[in-house]
């Protein structure tokens, strides 16, 4: 049995503990957060421990994994911690808010050869591992362009109470929604080389960007584009799509259903020619708890199975979710440049040389 401690007990918190108890193999036996009353609430009517400090729970708990649900800004300290500790660790998205301290954690982990995961639920989303599947079967032929998009109705009006609304606790749309958009377009087709282009806007945020757009571009000819806005009311909820075209047809997925187009059809998977339809419940493994979505409770099942078998390489590593950061500190740098008028008479020499945009590329370590 995996004795477990939670941190953290706001939304993803509170969801985490229910899946936790719920869950085989793990014995969820302490939680912690820094406000009293519901630290208080947790130890009154549960048989976990309470604490309200994250540094005496790891001193006074024989824990074997921590599970990290604060805002990010305090991920960098309690992981370190828990690393220190020899802990398996679950830490929820956005990993980290300076890429450099993601690269140090993540060797960390690697060295000490514990299990590390990040909470970027979208990698256990049926439709999406659907997504992975067909593309590493190359039923699309050479891929040529994608689209990751992300909306939600997050900020609505102006406002500064939540972490979320300042830079330095939660990063706006660009740390909240867009690293899931990024972490995805890495899961399936990989990571970018270079960013060409971005813009972060506020819609209704004073410190932070409400909508982020992006064009990257990778060093096979492969472009992609980003577009996210958390202060779309149109969408009920967080919604999440991928769209591929490739010479042999496209594939469009969201989290209810994966739509393939074929030009030549692929009759080993059962794809004809023409538009193919999957379900997402046809697509989705059952789990043993259903809180919000199967995704929340396949991530930690994986989590408890990769700590069982001792075996740090789960599907979503700390080092995968730096990558989707250090894609964030390309779009962030792309952003600050200034650009060029569309009237502007030397536009076009202006326009990145290949050697400039192979500098670009070195944003993210690659040659």
């Amino acid at each position: 049995m995996v004795r477990v401690g939670m941190v953290g007990l706001g939304k993803m918190g509170i969801s985490h503990q229910a899946i936790l108890n719920s869950t085989e193999g793990i014995d969820l036996v302490a939680a912690c957060d820094s406000t009293p009353l519901l630290a208080s609430i947790m130890g009154r009517y549960t048989k976990i421990k309470s604490y309200s400090n994250y540094t005496e729970m790891l001193e006074k708990e024989a824990l074997d994994a921590v599970v990290i649900a604060t805002p990010p800004k305090a991920h960098v300290a309690m992981v370190a911690a828990a690393i220190d500790k020899g802990l398996a660790i679950f830490c929820e998205k956005p990993f980290v808010l300076e890429t450099a301290d993601g690269i140090t954690l993540a060797a960390a982990a690697k060295a000490a050869g514990i299990v590390n995961q990040v909470g970027y639920h979208y990698r256990f989303v049926g439709s999406f591992v659907h997504v992975k599947s067909l593309v590493d079967a190359g039923i699309l032929g050479r891929i040529h362009h994608v689209t990751a998009e992300a909306y939600g109705p997050v900020v609505l009006r102006p406002k500064t109470g939540s972490w979320r609304g300042r830079k330095q606790t939660g990063g706006g749309a660009l740390y909240d929604y867009a690293t899931h958009a990024l972490d995805l377009l890495n899961y399936c087709i990989g990571r970018p080389d270079t960013v060409l282009s971005a813009s972060l806007g506020s819609i209704f945020s004073e410190e932070v960007d409400d909508e982020v757009y992006a064009l990257m571009c990778y060093n096979d000819g492969k472009t992609a584009v980003l577009q996210v806005n958390w202060s779309d009311e149109s969408y009920r909820k967080m919604s999440t799509k991928l769209t591929i075209s490739g010479t042999n047809g496209k594939i469009i997925a969201d989290r209810q259903e994966v739509q393939i187009y074929m030009r030549e059809a692929r009759s080993d998977l059962g794809l004809n020619q023409g538009w193919n339809v999957r379900y997402t419940t046809e697509l989705t493994e059952p789990v043993d708890y259903y809180l919000r979505g199967e995704e929340y409770s396949a991530q930690i099942e994986h989590f408890a199975k990769h700590i069982e078998a001792n075996d740090p390489n789960t599907r979503s590593t700390f080092a995968t979710a730096v990558e989707a950061d250090m894609t964030v500190d390309a779009i962030r740098n792309a952003a600050s440049r200034p650009g060029i008028g569309i009237d502007d008479n030397d536009a076009v020499a202006a326009r990145p040389s290949p050697k400039t945009r192979t500098g670009l590329a070195r944003i993210f370590g690659k040659s």
